[in-house]
């Protein structure tokens, strides 16, 4: 896989993303790499309305096997989603569970107009039939390969190798 330039690929998705501010949107990330990329995507589009985030650990269809991530945080939408346009964000999309979990959160708050996915990058491996509306880069990675993305300053993606 090249490098792949994150400044840049924010650059891209917030360009196409400019048209959907005519609907008025609220933005949510998904804790922790989704809410990284939203802050972003939302500072550079100058968005007034506060940012939310979703920890989905408590909405994981693996929940009861995996039991609770140590690191759970609250998640917080500080406005109403009821007849709102959702510009949903999330840094890696691959089998499409963590979206569909977010989407069940989101609709325990209300009913959206709208739900946009925009994700940073696109990789092979749905589960769900779950596609993004929005795609930064798509990528084809080995059976053994992941994507991690850190941050939440200087934000950058490697590639590692899982389970030897």
């Amino acid at each position: 896989m090249n490098q792949i330039d994150v400044d840049q690929t924010l650059n891209s998705l917030a360009e196409k993303l400019r048209p959907v501010l005519e609907k008025d949107p609220v933005m949510i990330g998904i804790h922790t790499g989704g809410a990284w990329i939203a802050q972003r995507l939302h500072d550079i589009l100058g968005m007034s309305e506060d940012i939310g985030t979703l920890d989905i650990s408590f909405y994981r269809d693996d929940f009861t096997r995996i039991g609770l991530n140590p690191q759970v945080k609250a998640s917080d939408l500080p406005f109403d989603v009821d007849d709102r346009h959702v510009i949903l964000v999330d840094d890696v999309l691959h089998t499409g569970r963590t979206i569909r979990a977010a989407m069940n959160e989101i609709f325990d708050y209300g009913r959206p107009a709208s739900i946009l996915l925009v994700v940073l990058i696109c990789r092979d491996g749905r589960e769900l039939p779950i596609q993004a509306d929005i795609i930064g880069e798509t990528v084809a990675l080995k059976p053994n390969q992941e994507i991690k993305l850190t941050g939440p300053d200087n934000l950058a993606l490697e590639i590692q190798e899982v389970g030897a």
